[in-house]
């Protein structure tokens, strides 16, 4: 039996060079040459690389340096974990892309968009990195181990696992205070917020306020569609100006408190208790959507407005911004008198999400997974969020950054000299993909501004993105 059938391999075997010297982690540079050697074809698909203790003592490392650079790589697609502890290369490669290969770096998602050199559009997650072993052993971990009775119709609020799975993860993280009989999985934060205005309107809700600037589908284009005014409470640096939140005469108010889309303010504890006590004197709902709060870089933690007041607050949560949007998967945590209602209607829309996506989900929670994968990507997003900063300040000084401490995304304010249309169109003549503030005003009137969206972009992409900007701004300033 060849080497290729064992991993008894010696670590001298995947010729890494380690440079301590060099400012880049340990596990990093292990990476890289691994990716390297891979690419070059020295790694061939199906050969197993040595354990993790023999490389780890061959380099003169610890363990926990190879084991991350390992789980990395097959997070990547490069290598794929075998039963027994065996890691082997992978069948098949993920695509070259910019950056690979380089010991700061991890696999690079693409860089262009159709239509544009590159595409700065937001809301989007890094799918390539999704963690598809340990997904894969949550899938089979559920296929062999659950009941047949899971199987069957469930009520509209999902599967008692997942509740208990979230509760835990949200009481710990997100500073919630949930319990599991008010959980009701959804299919993400479109279906989640279709449902509560649903039940907003039984209630007899007449209007709801929205952050202004917010997002311009899901909330606001359902809420129209369901009868209710919509009504702009203007945001600002420190998030929604609670004092126009008390004029609106609103039966409810969907907000980002802890990352303000797209501006990024973060809601104070004054103003979070001042929007309960709105809520309690008028008897009014607030829903928090807590789309990419995970995603934090130069900021402590800021939990949720739901543990404060859960009987006021409907906490809104999703895998999109996490892991990725086609799981579909989203959950509420819901005032107790709320919950039936909530859970009929998911009924009503589809007979609920599917049972496996939820105790696949369940079981990747419960093992720490999620933990996990949240710890490897906000290096990755970091890296893109400052190589955006720095190209910024390079060619664009006169743009003012804002929200940069946390999330997927950065919004520019624009000199009063540059017209946010002129710019958006200009740098579309020059294979620039980016969206300006004024879609998103409900109102329509404020400071010009660019969102610059970098989650899927490798840090030579935002590069030249930033460049391809910095020629439009001439070009309509030259105009």
């Amino acid at each position: 039996m060849g080497r290729s059938r064992t991993n008894s391999g010696l670590a001298e075997d995947l010729l890494i060079e380690l440079n301590r010297e060099a400012g880049v982690p340990l596990h990093r540079q292990i990476e890289a040459s691994i990716r390297a050697g891979i690419r070059a074809g020295r790694l061939r698909a199906g050969a197993s690389l040595p354990p993790s203790r023999t490389l780890a003592a061959g380099l003169g490392v610890s363990r926990g340096v190879v084991v991350e650079a390992y789980q990395q790589l097959v997070a990547e697609g490069y290598l794929a974990s075998r039963s027994g502890g065996y890691t082997q290369v992978a069948a098949s490669m993920p695509p070259a892309a910019d950056g690979a290969g380089s010991a700061a770096s991890t696999a690079q998602p693409a860089a262009r968009a159709p239509g544009f050199r590159v595409d700065f559009g937001y809301g989007r997650t890094d799918v390539s990195q999704f963690p598809r072993a340990a997904w894969l052993r949550s899938v089979r971990s559920v296929l062999t181990t659950t009941p047949n009775d899971r199987f069957a119709y469930l009520d509209g609020r999902g599967v008692p696992e997942l509740h208990v799975a979230l509760c835990d993860y949200l009481n710990r993280v997100r500073g919630t205070s949930s319990v599991p009989g008010n959980v009701v999985i959804c299919s993400g934060y479109g279906q989640g917020i279709a449902l509560l205005i649903q039940v907003l309107v039984r209630h007899g809700a007449r209007r709801i306020a929205l952050e202004d600037p917010s997002s311009n589908d899901d909330a606001r284009v359902l809420a129209a569609a369901a009868g209710l005014d919509v009504v702009g409470i203007p945001a600002g640096p420190d998030g929604v100006q609670v004092d126009a939140l008390h004029r609106a005469d609103a039966d409810a108010v969907v907000l980002t408190p802890s990352h303000q889309w797209p501006t990024g303010g973060v809601l104070s504890a004054a103003a979070r208790a001042e929007v309960i006590g709105w809520a309690k004197d008028r008897g009014a709902l607030v829903v928090e959507d807590d789309y990419d709060a995970e995603y934090r870089y130069d900021r402590s933690p800021v939990g949720a407005m739901q543990g404060l007041a859960p009987d006021q607050v409907v906490y809104c949560g999703t895998a999109s911004k996490t892991l990725a949007p086609g799981l579909r998967l989203g959950w509420l945590v819901v005032p107790s008198h709320l919950v039936a209602d909530v859970a009929a209607a998911k009924v009503l829309a589809d007979r609920g999400s599917p049972v496996i996506d939820q105790l696949t989900f369940a079981d990747f929670l419960t093992r720490g997974e999620f933990d996990r994968h949240l710890r490897r990507m906000r290096p990755v997003y970091r890296r893109r969020r400052d190589a955006l900063l720095d190209a910024l300040r390079a060619h664009l000084p006169d743009l003012q950054p804002a929200g940069i401490a946390a999330g997927q995304h950065v919004v520019a304010w624009l000199p009063p000299d540059l017209d946010e249309a002129a710019v958006v169109t200009a740098a579309a003549r020059h294979g620039l993909g980016i969206h300006g503030l004024g879609p998103y005003r409900i109102a329509g009137t404020g400071p010009g501004g660019l969102i610059f969206g970098y989650a899927i972009l490798g840090e030579s992409a935002i590069a030249e993105g930033v460049a391809l900007l910095a020629a439009a701004v001439q070009e309509v300033r030259g105009s």
